[in-house]
C-alpha cells in the first residue's frame, strides 16, 4: 500500500512563495503520475499540476507560470514550488500518485495539507 506524506504548508503572504514536498513510501509499478490537487472552501477538487515518471509536466490554467512542479524519482518525492501565490491559491493541497495502467483504481492520496494565503 502506498502511503503518502505531505510537508511545507502553512500561512504565506500575497506574492510570496511556498513549496509543498511528499514523500511516498514506495511506487511499486512504472508508469505512474504524480499529482497535486487542492480542494478551496466551498469548492470542489482541482488538479493543479501533474508530472510523470517520464518528467512530462502539466499544469492548470490558473497556476500556469507561477507555479513548477518537479520530482525526485530516486527518493519517491514530489514537490510543488509555488511563487506569486493569490489568496484564490488557498486550499487543502493533496498528493496523488497514480498508476497509468490502472488509472484510478489504482490512486493513492496524502492527507493533504493547508496552504493559506493572507496579508
Amino acid at each position: 500500500q502506498v502511503q503518502l506524506v505531505e510537508s511545507g504548508g502553512g500561512l504565506v503572504q500575497p506574492g510570496g512563495s511556498l513549496r509543498l514536498s511528499c514523500v511516498a513510501s514506495e511506487i511499486p509499478f512504472p508508469n505512474y503520475g504524480m499529482r497535486w490537487f487542492r480542494r478551496a472552501p466551498g469548492k470542489g477538487r482541482e488538479l493543479v499540476a501533474s508530472i510523470l515518471e517520464t518528467g512530462y509536466t502539466d499544469y492548470a490554467n490558473d497556476v500556469m507560470g507561477r507555479f513548477n512542479i518537479s520530482a525526485d524519482n530516486a527518493k519517491n518525492t514530489v514537490y510543488l514550488q509555488m511563487n506569486n501565490v493569490k489568496p484564490e491559491d488557498t486550499a487543502i493541497y493533496y498528493c496523488n500518485v497514480i498508476n497509468r495502467h490502472l488509472g484510478e483504481r489504482g490512486s493513492y492520496w496524502g492527507q493533504g495539507i493547508q496552504v493559506t494565503v493572507s496579508s
